[in-house]
């Protein structure tokens, strides 16, 4: 019986080198690779000096969700960036830090990151490695600081191992850091939604005639800031929330009053999963948002002139209408990017 035993233990090891199979659950099924969907242009970051592998993407998944890297291990990268909201704040207007602190701004979605120049609501960073720095440092968020994160890393279980196995050596510094994090979060991709099987003509692609209704207003109507298919120009533009804004918005990085007022466009992709809207968050639904446009837009001094180039401003669209490119919006829904297990908390 011991013979058949590790006769059979043997020709299940012999398998497993024949046919690939993985050894656990935890281990990835197919190669860590970034790949560019097909209906999408050329990613921005090409992972130039951090060549993804799958040491560096979970060590960089430990870290997003690490209350460590909070100055009083309250929170963490994933308190703000939920999973089930396209890692977006569900419900939240603005983000919530340490000592129970509020912010001033909306925790934007993290998603198809590895397409943009340019982070935060003002694009006050520049750079993909560093887009979390804000957030680590800022006094409402994380409140804590490089060298104190390092530190503490270095002598909690399991970094120093996690590093070693992804860079090398155990050495833990805020490059390593943020490059680890970047392989984490560049590949959250978000391109196998309803919409993006229909310009890929695959199953399940195929629209209703409201969403087909809607997705036809959507182009003569909101495609000149909200462009496929990334649903965002990455402008920064004024769409009239105020006529007196509390905050500066991009003029406080780029010093030009001509952007005082103005803020990212932000993507739709997902945006039925991202509520509340806007940089401030003051919009709690999709209704709420179309008929900001249909009735609710103030003339600011730099408005952005698709909203003026009609005798009234704004975008005139009825309540039917509204509907319509609502049906269409909700097609931008990713469900297995929400559901992919890859990016779940440990």
């Amino acid at each position: 019986m011991k013979r058949l035993f590790v006769l059979f233990s043997l020709l299940a090891c012999w398998l497993t080198l024949a046919i690939g199979c993985k050894k656990n659950d935890s281990e990835p099924q197919t190669e860590l690779r970034f790949v560019v969907p097909s209906n999408f242009p050329e990613a921005v970051y090409k992972f130039e000096n951090n060549t993804v592998g799958q040491a560096g993407f979970e060590l960089g998944r430990h870290l997003f969700f690490e209350d460590a890297l909070s100055i009083d291990n309250s929170v963490n990268c994933g308190t703000c960036h939920q999973q089930f909201a396209a890692f977006a704040n569900l419900d939240h207007s603005v983000s919530h830090g340490v000592n129970d602190c509020f912010g001033t701004r909306n925790a934007p979605p993290l998603f198809n990151l590895a397409w943009q120049k340019e982070f935060m609501w003002d694009g006050g960073v520049n750079h993909i490695e560093v887009s979390g720095l804000n957030a680590l440092v800022d006094p409402c968020e994380m409140a804590n600081s490089l060298d104190n994160i390092t530190s503490t890393l270095s002598k909690k279980q399991p970094y120093p191992d996690l590093f070693k196995k992804a860079f090398g050596t155990p050495e833990i510094n805020s490059q390593r850091i943020f490059r680890a994090l970047t392989q984490f979060t560049a590949m959250m991709v978000s391109a196998t939604s309803k919409y993006d099987k229909h310009i890929r003509k695959e199953v399940g692609g195929e629209f209703t005639a409201a969403e087909q209704a809607g997705y036809i207003l959507f182009r003569d109507k909101c495609s000149k800031c909200h462009s496929e298919p990334l649903f965002t120009d990455l402008s920064y533009r004024s769409n009239g929330l105020d006529q007196d804004p509390k905050e500066n918005g991009r003029e406080k990085i780029s010093r030009q009053a001509s952007d005082q007022g103005k803020f990212k466009v932000p993507s739709l992709r997902n945006v039925e999963l991202t509520r509340p809207y806007m940089h401030d968050g003051r919009f709690f639904s999709l209704e709420d948002v179309l008929e900001h446009y249909n009735s609710g837009v103030m003339d600011h001094i730099n408005l952005d002139p698709e909203l003026k180039k009609d005798p009234v401003r704004g975008i005139a669209l009825s309540k039917t209408e509204q509907q319509q490119i609502i049906s269409f919006l909700k097609t931008l829904t990713d469900n297995e990017f929400i559901r992919d297990k890859r990016f779940a908390e440990l």
